[in-house]
């Protein structure tokens, strides 16, 4: 009876370990897809600006 109760005890655990570790998991994926979404951005109004400041400085190549 010992040996079934503590495999019930453990085999529950081992689902909540389990969860919490995939829960875990998941929550820094998504922190880190934040971080990659917003360095993304930056890197976009960036490479935009030096676009517009480049063409600005050399307006012929623009064909302006």
């Amino acid at each position: 009876m010992f040996a079934v109760v503590t495999t019930v005890i453990l085999y529950v655990f081992g689902f909540v370990f389990l969860y919490g570790v995939i829960r875990l998991g998941v929550r820094h994926a998504m922190e880190d897809l934040e971080l990659q979404r917003a360095r993304a951005r930056r890197e976009q109004e960036l490479a935009a600006a030096r676009d517009r400041s480049f063409l600005r400085d050399n307006a012929f190549l623009a064909g302006s």
